[in-house]
């Protein structure tokens, strides 16, 4: 049973200017991000992973670049870890899009979701999102075992949303109660599946910061709301 670490990427400039960046091009990390990935970096020096796979999109290959520095390995993407294509809502801001009647549905009951079609984007349900997601991290994972062995780590670079949705998958957790995950910018999960279930090892850390863990703010204490793409992390 090899383990997966699902990486989300670092904070992009989507994150912080509170755009759904989506299948967006251009969409590259910050300088605070890329002192984050560097910083995960860091922390997984000395932890032997034998592959690094990527979603396609351009902050997740940025933050796989980091990781991968040092090591004798290259970087494979694999689409079915991209980003939830959110059609007509990609490159919108989170705020409009809270207007939206969909919204709610967003937040209540994802596996009712269908995004809005676009000529520009690709669009799928939420659903599909998972499904594809946990059938590329499962297929590759099995790839693992039968090349490196059952005690072989490898690492997932993906997004917000995917990983959740996969985290929720390995938790049991219907697709409706996923919102209930938090996976901030270049946080590090883990999962470890076996013949009988999977084990989740680790959600959402960031390793030394305990930034997530200070008091809310007002703001903050307030909101009920999960963001399509996945929180922005803590303020500098």
């Amino acid at each position: 049973m090899p383990t997966v670490l699902l990486i989300r990427h670092g904070r992009t400039t989507a994150n912080t200017s509170g755009v759904l960046a989506g299948w967006s091009e251009g969409v590259g990390l910050d300088d605070t991000g890329q002192q984050q990935v560097e910083g995960v970096a860091q922390r997984l020096h000395d932890l032997p992973l034998v592959r690094l796979v990527s979603s396609p999109l351009q902050r997740c290959r940025e933050t796989a670049s980091a990781l991968v520095s040092g090591r004798e390995l290259e970087v494979v993407t694999e689409d079915g870890l991209g980003e939830c294509r959110y059609g007509a809502w990609t490159g919108h801001s989170i705020k409009d899009l809270a207007q939206e009647p969909l919204w709610k549905i967003v937040q209540q009951q994802p596996s009712a979701v269908t995004f809005p079609p676009s000529p520009d984007f690709e669009n799928e349900s939420m659903a599909q999102m998972q499904a594809r997601a946990v059938a590329a991290v499962r297929r590759i994972d099995a790839q693992v075992e039968a090349e490196h062995g059952a005690r072989a780590v490898w690492a997932a670079i993906s997004h917000g949303d995917i990983i959740k949705a996969v985290l929720a998958d390995a938790l049991g957790t219907h697709l409706d109660l996923f919102q209930r995950i938090t996976v901030n910018p270049a946080s590090v999960s883990a999962v470890r599946y076996t013949e009988s279930r999977p084990f989740v090892v680790r959600t959402n850390d960031n390793g030394a910061s305990i930034e997530d863990l200070r008091p809310p703010t007002e703001e903050q204490a307030r909101a009920s709301d999960a963001t399509p793409g996945g929180e922005t992390g803590a303020a500098d």
